[in-house]
């Protein structure tokens, strides 16, 4: 598939989000409509769509498109997963959307914007995101086929660079045509030399290859401590020459951390970022954070306010307890929790230390003398723990995330990894409170904050919160 083609892909693909901004719009219109009587096809375009309203309604089709191609939904990202692109097109069309809402608000009548932002923002971004995984299938057919190949030229001939041609063979779907290998003599030639991969230029021949032959894309596998120099030349020829380049540098070798490329003004910046929270997922967790706990303290209220008179009535001291904890990047944030043990319980922890029972830095002991009588209570069926929805509420604490430990554990923290459980803000449940709580070894416990951070989604988080109330009834862990 030749660059008519590729030029005529981008065309259709065009025409499509055109086709599907004008059904949306309608569609979304119409559901306002519709409530009121008012609505059928012909009568909306005969009415609304009047010489007046034609010029809003073509600069909003401008803007469709420029915004479709800010975000890259127009350039082939081949090696992109379909998450990624979703991700992009939902941006485009969430952007897009505040845009046809201004241009509904001056054409459409009986106008409710709620309505029809959330109608033309659910049709637009799923038959968007039908219309890229279509096209994708398209391409993948025409690709195994023998169509629509790029040729790739992999600089470096190290297991990398291997792994990564290796890679690319088993997925077929990508197109990808590999024309040979670029490099020196090295210790490991000879091992290179074994698999009949072909080595077709050396690094000084680079530039004048890049002019003989046809080369769509580039991959640079070399070590970078010992070819910075080439690393330069490399680029420089491709730049030149309108190459794209794909880079597996060395020293991006990391166990968690993903990369991203941004940009400050003109100076590109590479971050690495741990942990799996990013994207659209957080806002929808933060906004489902303050929405349940508004709802659970307004409709706790009662609950709450009886066990503030009880404590109150059961024990001297104040009805909270009031405690700086580790927060999100480490930052202290105060935490609170009804009170369970006697007032100056944290006073008595050194004289009580032989009694620790738990691993690690932190303190338990399941029969603490120093809880109240209704302390015990409280802490079986995690009341004592509701006040923390005050904490979700101020942005503090989320409803799913690892615990927040005092800073005396924090401080007692003998291993880095640990520490990672800081990268993400801290929960009132997450896996430790399902699988038993105190009952679980200090290790395992980190091991599961980890898991936690490594494999998050919204979908696990609602698994987590779903099996957090059996637990809580049945007392799981509970100290």
């Amino acid at each position: 598939m030749g660059p008519g083609y590729r030029q005529l892909l981008v065309l259709s693909s065009r025409a499509v989000d055109q086709l599907i901004l004008i059904v949306s719009f309608d569609l979304a219109a119409g559901a306002m409509l519709l409530g009121s009587g008012f609505y059928s096809l012909p009568l909306l375009f005969e009415v609304r769509f009047k010489a007046s309203n034609l010029l809003l309604f073509v600069l909003l089709m401008v803007a469709w498109h420029a915004i479709c191609a800010a975000f890259g939904l127009y350039r082939s990202r081949r090696l992109a997963t379909f998450r990624a692109e979703l991700l992009e097109v939902v941006e485009a069309t969430t952007l897009g959307s505040l845009v046809a809402l201004a241009v509904a608000w001056r054409i459409v009548a009986e106008f409710h914007a709620l309505r029809f932002f959330v109608s033309f923002w659910l049709l637009s971004s799923a038959l968007t995101a039908l219309a890229r995984l279509t096209m994708g299938y398209v391409l993948q057919r025409f690709r195994l086929r023998g169509r629509n190949l790029r040729n790739l030229l992999i600089v470096g001939t190290n297991a990398r660079a291997l792994r990564f041609v290796e890679l690319l063979e088993r997925k077929r779907t990508l197109g990808y045509q590999i024309k040979g290998f670029v490099d020196e003599d090295w210790r490991g030639i000879d091992a290179f030399h074994r698999t009949g991969r072909p080595l077709v230029a050396r690094l000084g021949d680079f530039g004048r290859y890049l002019r003989e032959h046809v080369v769509d894309e580039v991959v640079i596998a070399l070590p970078v401590s010992s070819h910075y120099g080439q690393f330069h030349q490399i680029l420089s020829a491709c730049e030149e020459q309108g190459v794209l380049v794909h880079m597996l540098p060395d020293f991006f070798d990391v166990k968690h951390a993903r990369l991203r490329l941004e940009v400050v003004e003109d100076q590109p910046v590479i971050s690495l970022r741990t942990g799996a929270m990013e994207g659209w997922p957080v806002l929808v967790k933060q906004a489902l954070d303050i929405t349940l706990a508004f709802v659970l303290l307004v409709s706790l209220a009662p609950l709450l306010a009886v066990v503030a008179v009880l404590i109150k009535l059961t024990s001297p001291g104040p009805v909270l307890f009031v405690q700086d904890r580790v927060g999100l990047h480490k930052r202290p944030f105060r935490f609170l929790k009804f009170r369970t043990m006697v007032h100056g319980a944290e006073q008595q922890q050194q004289a009580l230390a032989a009694l620790n029972e738990a691993s690690g830095p932190v303190f338990k002991i399941r029969k603490d003398p120093r809880i109240t009588s209704i302390g015990w209570l409280l802490r079986r069926t995690s009341i004592d723990e509701l006040l923390q929805l005050i904490n979700v509420l101020f942005g503090d604490m989320s409803l799913v995330g690892p615990r927040p430990l005092p800073l005396r554990d924090y401080e007692a923290f003998d291993a880095d990894w640990h520490r990672r459980r800081f990268s993400v803000r801290p929960g009132m449940t997450c896996l430790w409170q399902v699988g038993g709580r105190s009952s679980i070894p200090f290790d395992r416990w980190m091991q599961l904050d980890m898991q936690y951070i490594d494999e998050w989604s919204l979908w696990l988080d609602l698994k987590i919160l779903a099996s957090t109330v059996p637990a809580v009834l049945t007392g799981k862990g509970a100290s």
